[in-house]
């Protein structure tokens, strides 16, 4: 007998909808009737063009080819994130992708560089990490003999194309319209139907809700409430504009703080995009306009638009038979890049735990569980970056004072009393990169494990300067970013005709 498939109706398109579109027809489609909702006269906030390395296995589930993504999106090679002006104005490090140094089982790297830093027999943190030092140098290359840990900087707008592409290409129906009316089931309020502005009538088992700050489906139809971080992450605004390239473009996000939130940096290969996030309430909106417009260094290519939004997370990702998505779900700040490993993680515990025989309100609540654990462990890591601070202005001195979840101020107090740093089971970040803001940030410990002390002076600075020369070997033998990306990205040559 054959089975009935499973309709799968996802409202909304942008990357968060041609994400599940691209990965539920790649790894279900056999199983799935999917359809995708759209309106091509509602536009998608589209500015995110940073990612983090998870991206890479989330398209291996998808089959994607690298140079060809690369080619077609516009994108570049990232290494980390370059924090400028974080600490104090003229303060700068990079949180780079890469593990620093090397651990043992007793204790991680950062109790023997702290001895050695004592001892005087350290360099910086960054000089015994691969990758920062490689993004510092500006340089990259990936291959079967090059172990490096990226990620990319990409067009949202050409990746939601791409991924469209790919989606209707293995059979996803897409239907142009703007969503009306969401109708429910009057006995166990699941959503039956999706009606569009013309009257047509989308029915489905399971709804995803990709429709933005909206939240059609999720808030508005299911009423399911948010709560709402801006205590702890006030800003709440952006103004982005795309601007023409006026040199090579470098392996790493710019992150450069001011006085009331920060502006990002990200190059592509055919232009840069640039954006200041602010809190409203230090910064009004013609400020921030012209506050952008006076720090970028090429010409502006679009007028600055603005975009608002909150911080915070809907208080379940799964309600009935609808799960959110990206925006329309919760938001922590773009300050890390993990917009798009958010909607990545969500859609892969979908598929692991696809309702296939119904709603399974077990499965359901350690959805919720999981998905709430991982925002609010990725938000404890934003605010780490404001908390700590030595500014002066009021922004900062209001982030540098205030309270802060329980779960952080128990980080901070480990670190800073014993230098340990650790990375939870449901963490995203990994001990190098909460060593590297912690200390980045001017968290100097108080005290550290004393195994480096086994080891005799000139012994523990011979183990240093090994490191930082392996170190310095391995970045001196890649080549510059910007002459691999070009190798790399350049159309293939047409096969010989016969």
């Amino acid at each position: 007998m054959t089975q009935r498939k499973t309709r799968v109706v996802i409202a909304g398109g942008g990357t968060a909808g041609w994400l599940a579109a691209a990965v539920l027809t790649r790894q279900l489609g056999g199983m799935l009737d999917i359809t995708l909702v759209e309106s091509e006269a509602i536009g998608t906030v589209g500015v995110g063009e940073s990612t983090i390395p998870t991206i890479r296995s989330f398209h291996a589930l998808m089959g994607v080819d690298e140079a060809d993504f690369m080619r077609t999106t516009g994108a570049t090679f990232k290494l980390g994130i370059a924090f400028e002006g974080w600490t104090r104005p003229e303060d700068r490090y990079i949180h780079s992708f890469g593990d620093v140094g090397k651990s043992t089982w007793m204790g991680d790297f950062q109790h023997f560089w702290l001895e050695g830093r004592q001892q005087g027999v350290a360099e910086d943190l960054g000089a015994y990490c691969f990758e920062l030092q490689a993004a510092e140098a500006e340089r990259f290359a990936t291959g079967p003999q090059a172990r490096i840990n990226y990620a990319y900087h990409l067009d949202a707008g050409r990746y939601a194309r791409y991924l469209r592409a790919r989606s209707e290409a293995a059979g996803l129906a897409r239907i142009e319209g703007r969503i009306a009316r969401v109708d429910r089931d009057g006995e166990g309020g699941l959503i039956t139907a999706l009606v569009l502005d013309d009257g047509q009538r989308i029915e489905g088992d399971l709804f995803l809700d990709c429709t933005g700050f909206r939240a059609l489906l999720i808030g508005d139809a299911l009423g399911v409430g948010f709560e709402d971080w801006g205590d702890w992450l006030p800003t709440n605004r952006a103004v982005a504009v795309q601007t023409a390239s006026t040199g090579p473009a470098a392996p790493y996000t710019r992150a450069i703080a001011h006085d009331a939130g920060w502006r990002w940096r990200i190059p592509l290969q055919h232009r840069v995009g640039n954006g200041l996030v602010y809190a409203a309430d230090f910064l009004s909106d013609d400020e921030a306009h012209a506050r952008l417009l006076g720090a970028i260094d090429g010409e502006a290519l679009i007028e600055p638009g603005l975009i608002r939004f909150r911080t915070g997370r809907r208080l379940k990702a799964w309600e009935g038979n609808c799960v959110a998505f990206s925006l329309a779900g919760g938001f922590v700040e773009p300050l890390e890049s993990t917009s798009l490993h958010l909607i990545m993680t969500g859609l892969t515990r979908l598929m692991q735990a696809f309702p296939f025989e119904g709603i399974s309100p077990a499965v359901v609540a350690r959805y919720n569980d999981q998905s709430r654990s991982e925002l609010e462990r990725i938000r404890d890591f934003i605010i780490l970056h404001y908390h700590l601070n030595a500014r002066s202005e009021p922004f900062w001195r209001r982030q540098r004072e205030m309270a802060v979840p329980d779960t952080l101020t128990e980080r901070i107090a480990l670190f800073a009393e014993s230098a340990q740093a650790y990375q939870a089971p449901d963490d995203l970040f990994r001990v190098s990169s909460w060593l590297q803001v912690l200390l980045g940030q001017g968290l100097i410990p108080r005290s550290h494990h004393h195994l480096a002390r086994l080891m005799p002076v000139a012994q523990l600075a011979k183990a240093l300067g090994d490191l930082k020369a392996n170190v310095d070997g391995a970045v001196a033998g890649l080549p510059k970013h910007q002459a691999f990306l070009d190798q790399y990205c350049r159309e293939p040559a047409p096969e010989p005709q016969t």
